[in-house]
């Protein structure tokens, strides 16, 4: 499992680097899925949600006896597919323009994270209620969070010098 932690990781990254390259750009445009984020404020968010995955990934990697480790972690897995899905698949559709982190996460996320969870769900280290109810939990808890990491990246952007 050790090396399936290494691929979400690298999958999660590049994903996160697609859109802290190219998703401040995009948001500047009238979107009913973005509202416009400054680059600054959206890579503060990024940067602390790709440390918060790897910590999930690594700690169910050296506690994987942990419920609580491996909840964290498979929601993570499940909130980066549907991710890959909603906003980005969708939005691209309906506003007939890439959404940065599309690519990534229909080539990266999406089967990684699948073969990930399956492996897992094969090994009966995880039920399908457990999958899905950590999804939505990290998944509600990751979207509560932006916000708020969007008001601290603006806050401190000119001392981090993100931009």
């Amino acid at each position: 499992m050790d090396g399936l932690v290494v691929y979400f990781c690298m999958a999660i990254t590049l994903h996160n680097l697609e859109e802290a390259i190219w998703l401040p750009k995009w948001s500047q445009h009238s979107s009913q899925f973005q509202k416009a984020v400054s680059s600054s404020e959206f890579r503060f968010a990024v940067i602390v949600i790709t440390l918060l995955a790897y910590l999930s990934a690594f700690s169910y990697s050296y506690i994987p006896s942990s419920n609580l480790t491996k909840w964290i972690f498979i929601g993570f897995l499940g909130s980066m597919i549907i991710n890959a899905i909603f906003p980005h698949l969708v939005a691209t559709v309906l506003m007939k323009k890439y959404a940065p982190g599309l690519l990534t996460g229909l080539l990266l996320n999406i089967p990684i994270n699948l073969f990930i969870i399956y492996q897992m769900l094969a090994e009966n280290l995880i039920l399908w209620k457990e999958l899905v109810v950590s999804t939505v939990v990290i998944g509600f808890l990751i979207l509560l969070l932006i916000p708020l990491l969007f008001k601290i990246g603006k806050k401190t952007s000119h001392f981090l010098h993100i931009d």
